[in-house]
């Protein structure tokens, strides 16, 4: 990582709007708004001349991704069962791998975050992401993937939304190093190492907080992976290393200037016996999830993929303060709104 400073850059907090139309209607959400449709655009375009089969994800399930960091999910009554709002597909797109080689959704989402991540410039309680999936491949193979699409993405952006760009104040030139790809990377225990180091209480046996990886992300100026999270800080879907215990096969892409972390992915569990052994060591039970181990006893196949956050990835590339600013009806946690 390129370093510049171990402090992220100050931010105002910018105002909630009042009104949805206030917000709507203000040229800087326009902007944003244009520009995100750009990379919805090329997203798509990138993945389909991939080979990429688009899905519409399921918006209501009978269980969903319980790794979401200490947000609630969102329980309704779908004609006397308990269902879930989804809270991420992850489930679904191992499932959809059994059809199609691989596949990428625009999936929207549903977590009802602590009321402190209002303030994080970064937490939405409703929220789209990029999902893709890949059928029998690795890491490696999600990550360079991932590298590649938002490369291209930026790319697209500077080339065709450059009055876009200047109304919103955001320099083109912040981005000379992402469209090269070649992002940089370090492990989870190099990283926790370091945000202690700079006196931030990063527990080696969780995820970096929000606070760490904006810390992190301050101290460069291209995006770079965080591999190797420790066993017990992810769902049980993220596959533990064969030959190395404990360590998982996983990674986190982080944004450069402070913007904090994009996409998380991982290689994924895919074996019954395996997926049910790590539902019950991260306090799961397996009942709940009858439907996905009928589907993993017949064999769901072997897969990486990884889960882009739009609206975060819109705020880094407009360069806005907060991610609710790349919404056009934002959610903000606790915060009642049309």
């Amino acid at each position: 990582m390129t370093s510049t400073s171990a402090e992220p850059r100050a931010r105002v907090a910018p105002t909630f709007p009042v009104s949805p139309d206030q917000h709507l209607m203000a040229e800087p959400t326009r902007a944003t708004l244009r520009v995100q449709s750009c990379m919805l655009a090329a997203t798509r375009a990138f993945l389909t001349g991939q080979g990429f089969q688009e899905l519409l994800p399921p918006v209501i399930g009978p269980v969903t991704d319980p790794g979401i960091r200490g947000s609630k999910q969102v329980d309704i009554d779908f004609y006397g069962h308990k269902y879930k709002l989804m809270t991420s597909a992850i489930l679904y797109k191992q499932a959809s791998l059994m059809a199609f080689e691989k596949i990428f959704y625009i999936a929207p989402n549903v977590r009802l975050e602590p009321l402190e991540t209002a303030v994080t410039h970064r937490h939405l309680a409703e929220f789209h992401q990029i999902d893709v999936e890949i059928r029998d491949a690795g890491r490696e193979d999600a990550m360079e993937l991932a590298e590649r699409l938002v490369a291209h993405v930026v790319d697209e952006v500077v080339r065709e939304m450059p009055g876009d760009l200047e109304l919103l104040g955001r320099d083109p030139d912040a981005f000379r190093e992402v469209v090269r790809g070649a992002f940089a990377r370090t492990t989870h225990r190099e990283a926790t190492a370091d945000l202690v180091a700079l006196g931030h209480p990063q527990d080696p046996g969780a995820e970096i907080d929000w606070e760490g990886e904006e810390i992190l992300s301050a101290k460069t100026s291209r995006p770079f992976f965080v591999v190797d999270y420790p066993k017990g800080s992810r769902g049980f879907y993220d596959q533990e290393d064969a030959e190395r215990p404990g360590i998982l096969r996983n990674f986190d892409l982080i944004a450069p200037e402070g913007y904090g972390e994009l996409a998380s992915g991982s290689e994924r569990e895919h074996d019954y016996a395996a997926l049910v052994t790590r539902m019950r060591e991260t306090g799961e039970n397996p009942a709940k999830y009858g439907w996905y181990l009928d589907l993993a006893r017949r064999g769901i196949p072997a897969s990486s993929g990884f889960g882009i956050g739009l609206e975060r990835f819109t705020r880094y590339v407009t360069g806005r303060t907060a991610a609710w600013e790349a919404s056009a009806y934002p959610k903000l946690p606790g915060v009642v709104s049309a």
